[in-house]
C-alpha cells in the first residue's frame, strides 16, 4: 500500500489541526483529504437521503453539520461525512431504530 493510503486508512486520533503553513512541502495529500469539502450534489450522490431528512439529522447531532463558505454555498466535510457513513454501515439495521408495523396500516375501503 502507498504512503498516502495508508494515511488515509489510518484513523484520526483527534481531528486534524488546520494547515498553517503555506509551503506545500509541509501540506500531505492526506490532510487535502481530511480537508476535502462536498457541496449539495456531491452529497446527495453518497448520500440517498432527502434534504429534509438530512437537515433533520443535523439538528439532532446525528450529522455531520454544514458550513457556509459564501453566503451562498454550503458545504460538508467529507472526511466526516464518509465517516458517518461507515459509521450507519457498523451499525446496521439495528441502527435505525424501530420499523413500522406494516400491518397497522389503514386498509382502503375497495381492498377489504
Amino acid at each position: 500500500m502507498n504512503e498516502f493510503a495508508k494515511e488515509i486508512a489510518a484513523p484520526a486520533a483527534r481531528p486534524p489541526a488546520p494547515v498553517t503553513s503555506t509551503d506545500p512541502e509541509r501540506i500531505t495529500p492526506a490532510d487535502i483529504f481530511r480537508r476535502r469539502t462536498v457541496r449539495r450534489p456531491e452529497l446527495r450522490k453518497l448520500v440517498p437521503l432527502s434534504d429534509t431528512t438530512i437537515y433533520e439529522l443535523e439538528q439532532k447531532g446525528a450529522f455531520p453539520k454544514r458550513f457556509y463558505l459564501t453566503p451562498r454555498c454550503v458545504v460538508w466535510p467529507l472526511a466526516e461525512v464518509l465517516e458517518w457513513i461507515d459509521a450507519r454501515r457498523q451499525e446496521g439495521r439495528e441502527g435505525c431504530g424501530a420499523h413500522p408495523d406494516y400491518r397497522q396500516r389503514a386498509v382502503p375501503e375497495s381492498r377489504r
